[in-house]
């Protein structure tokens, strides 16, 4: 059975205490969040902050939040691995161009649905509004338009491929 990342018996230190080749004490700070299994975890942390700076970093918080800044200081330490000029920045930045794009996309979309609609709307014979029709007869602004009545979206939809982010005009 293990006990914070040691074997009863024989105590195996956590991949902290392993990488920095010191004895893994019983109230080891690292023990529970560096198991000795994952020595990678622990190794990529130490190159990105340092062990002094994440000891300090763990004593000075409440118990119930180390793991949570354990996973911020692993995730934070690969990203800076993988990508050491912009690390985490990076992957956001990233990942703000990927939301960009899909909302570009997404509004063209929606365009182009409005822009059928409007099509079908006004390839329909007589729309029902005109100056018979039970719509037209009750209100006194639709006797004043009389057969003026127009669809209220009367628009093309002009898509500019190049400059997809500027490229809606609505005419």
């Amino acid at each position: 059975m293990k006990e914070s990342g040691r074997k009863q018996g024989a105590p195996s230190p956590c991949a902290a205490c392993k990488l920095l080749r010191r004895r893994c004490a019983q109230d080891c700070v690292f023990a529970p969040y560096f198991p000795a299994d994952d020595p990678q975890k622990f190794a990529n942390v130490h190159k990105v902050f340092g062990a002094s700076n994440v000891n300090k970093m763990l004593q000075e918080l409440p118990v119930d939040q180390r793991g949570d800044a354990v996973s911020s200081m692993v995730y934070e330490a690969n990203a800076r691995v993988r990508d050491p000029v912009y690390g985490c920045v990076g992957a956001i930045s990233s990942l703000q161009q990927q939301i960009d794009v899909l909302q570009t996309q997404l509004a063209l979309a929606q365009a182009e649905v409005v822009h059928l609609r409007v099509r079908q709307t006004a390839s329909m014979p007589n729309h029902g509004v005109g100056p018979g029709s039970p719509s037209s007869s009750g209100s006194p602004s639709s006797r004043l338009m009389g057969s003026q009545v127009k669809p209220i979206f009367d628009m093309d939809t002009v898509v500019d491929q190049a400059n997809l982010g500027e490229s809606m005009w609505l005419c």
